[in-house]
């Protein structure tokens, strides 16, 4: 009798769950930020965790002409991050030369890395704006991306790429990206 009680419990349980409606969907912007916060967050904190006094390091042994330091990666992605998001805003005035850290005068770790922050909150209300409606927006103009959601996917790709690239340089320093931990 006991195994037939909690056959009829456990029964009726998995009829309850199954009678629930299902959960809200989730907006597309709620998705798209999820991933955005994760990966700028390990960012910051990479950023972060490389001292000011190796700021300038870049890689020398090998085939790296023209790489950036540090401190010049960090405020690149910074730069494309406005570009980015001013671009999605229909901004006519870009900042331009990102590929070699764009107008913004920035030369310190603090400076850089709140300048990082500033991209970053642009960005953010960009996404909080994206909605199914305007993903497919015509985004005409520099910068990859010729709509909302290209550029979305775009600056995702680029400050992960970015992320990668900087973890090496942390390494190469004897560091531990605070993401490894």
């Amino acid at each position: 009798m006991c195994k037939l009680g909690s056959l009829l419990l456990v029964s009726c349980c998995i009829i309850s769950v199954a009678q629930q409606s299902p959960p809200a969907s989730k907006t597309v912007s709620y998705s798209l930020g999820l991933i955005w916060e994760n990966v700028a967050h390990d960012f910051a904190a990479m950023a972060e965790a490389m001292p000011e006094d190796r700021w300038n390091f870049k890689p020398t042994q090998g085939k790296f002409a023209n790489v950036r330091t540090f401190g010049e990666q960090v405020k690149h992605v910074a730069c494309a991050n406005e570009a980015w998001a001013r671009k999605i805003n229909g901004d006519k005035k870009l900042p331009e030369r990102c590929d070699l850290g764009g107008p913004n005068g920035a030369t310190t770790k603090a400076e850089i890395i709140a300048y990082f922050h500033q991209s970053i909150h642009l960005m953010d209300d960009v996404i909080v704006s994206t909605n199914l409606g305007n993903l497919q927006q015509s985004l005409p103009g520099p910068y990859f991306g010729d709509t909302r959601l290209a550029c979305l996917n775009a600056a995702l790709w680029h400050m992960s790429d970015h992320y990668g690239q900087l973890v090496i340089y942390l390494r190469m320093n004897g560091l531990i990206p605070p993401a490894s931990q």
